[in-house]
């Protein structure tokens, strides 16, 4: 059995500050992009547009993160996690600042477009970031600490952004943001470092590829229930819910609002417990769960009769998506393990996610149309059902690094940078199936 180090230890008290500062910058990136949300879309009719042209610039801010995350991945293989993340809220601070002093449309559509080049940039790296620092028996725990945080900045942001909209104008929130993002990659540039001699950010061992990582039915499991969280989760549930408020139960736009907010307090009530639940007892059981209940609700809403029944059933869904988000997150760290690279596995784990809050919202839209509410939220809660059953048929994360696995696989050319040299990434972390940490220098970083 490990030796528990003092928690006075300097590997440990770095370890736990490195984990500070990204939970830290999560929450000031995601109060910056609630602060701004509010100001887009009347800052864009500013310049003489229509509804349409006005929702284009949010849409193009999704579409430039999605076409660029492979290479964010690339970068990341490159260059290394904490280099990609700085040069990511760099590229979001210029972007943003930019767009405070565009004078045309045209301007501004080109500016927060490039703005979402950077958002991938950190998104992708903060990952990798979170997977090298955080000791593997703390993974969930820590992954629920970021979740909770960027929620925390995502619900908080709207109400600064309107105090700042109301005090400063229009342009006022995009110079706000660029300024907390301008500060934020300071404290990280400055701050962040990692003592832990096995734990290098700016070098490895070996590049975990995609295609290394692709013939993992965990990994596949991940990319569906990401997708199938993508779609419902952020796709759906910001799109239909308030229309379906408005239009089907017959209550003001404020119930819309109180509806999300519902959502987020279930979210927030379980996301640090399950990361720690899970790091306890596994990944897989509440993967299962969260993706059960989260789909079963979220079906029963466009059948819901009443407003309460409603409110109950988003809170309820609320809760089984906060189980979603850490677990996963912490399941794909088991996957790559903290010794080794992998930018493309973990763009890519990204991209499921977008691609299905993309599409999620367009299918669930003409099902209004064409069909009913009841289809549009059923379609959305039978393709999380389906995830689960996904993560029903695979065993559990805990103790199976991707590399390891593909490590033990023959291979013809032991020269080969793929699968075989992997053993050199992570050896020791199938310990981790007994929660003996992750070799020798886990035992210098776990509580």
């Amino acid at each position: 059995m490990t030796r528990p180090e003092s928690p006075s230890s300097p590997a440990r008290g770095s370890t736990d500050r490195d984990i500070r500062i990204l939970i830290s910058a999560a929450f000031v990136i995601a109060l910056g992009f609630g602060i701004v949300a509010p100001a887009l879309p009347g800052f864009a009719r500013n310049f003489g547009v229509t509804e349409f042209a006005a929702t284009a610039i949010i849409s193009a801010f999704a579409a430039t993160r999605l076409l660029f995350a492979p290479a964010s991945g690339a970068l990341v293989q490159r260059i290394g996690e904490r280099r990609v993340y700085i040069t990511g809220l760099t590229v979001v601070a210029v972007s943003t600042g930019l767009c405070a002093v565009a004078q045309t449309y045209w301007q501004l559509l080109l500016f927060r477009s490039l703005g979402g080049i950077g958002s991938t940039m950190f998104t992708v790296s903060a990952l990798g970031l979170l997977i090298r620092i955080a000791p593997p028996d703390r993974r969930g725990r820590v992954s629920g600490m970021y979740a909770s945080s960027f929620l925390a900045g995502t619900v908080l942001g709207p109400f600064v952004g309107g105090v700042v909209l109301e005090i400063g104008g229009l342009r006022a929130p995009f110079v706000f943001y660029a300024v907390t993002l301008v500060i934020a990659a300071a404290v990280v540039a400055v701050g962040l470092r990692s003592p832990v001699k096995d734990v290098d950010l700016d070098s490895a061992p070996v590049a975990v590829r995609f295609a290394d990582a692709v013939r993992s039915p965990i990994y596949r499991s991940a990319l569906l229930s990401n997708f199938a969280n993508g779609w419902a989760v952020f796709g759906v549930r910001t799109a239909i819910v308030p229309l379906f408020v408005v239009g089907a139960l017959n209550q003001p736009d404020s119930m819309a609002a109180i509806a999300l907010a519902v959502f987020a307090v279930g979210n927030a009530v379980v996301l640090v417990p399950a990361g720690r639940w899970s790091d306890r007892y596994g990944r897989k059981p509440f993967l299962i769960v969260g993706l059960a209940v989260c789909g079963a609700t979220t079906a029963g809403m466009g059948v819901s009769g009443s407003t309460v029944v409603f409110l109950v059933l988003t809170f309820v869904a609320g809760v089984g998506s906060g189980l979603i988000t850490p677990t996963q997150q912490a399941a794909v760290a088991d996957l790559v393990g903290s010794r080794a690279r992998g930018g493309p596995v973990l763009a890519a784990f990204q991209m499921a996610m977008d691609v299905g809050s993309v599409i999620g919202p367009l299918v669930a839209g003409v099902l209004v149309e064409e069909l009913s509410y009841a289809w549009a939220f059923g379609t959305s809660g039978a393709i999380l059902l389906v995830a689960a059953v996904g993560w029903s048929v695979v065993p559990d994360t805990i103790g199976r690094p991707l590399v390891a696995d593909r490590a033990a696989e023959p291979t013809d050319d032991p020269r080969t940078t793929g699968p075989a040299s992997a053993r050199e990434a992570d050896p020791d972390e199938r310990a981790d199936r007994v929660r003996r940490g992750d070799g020798q220098s886990a035992e210098n970083q776990l509580p």
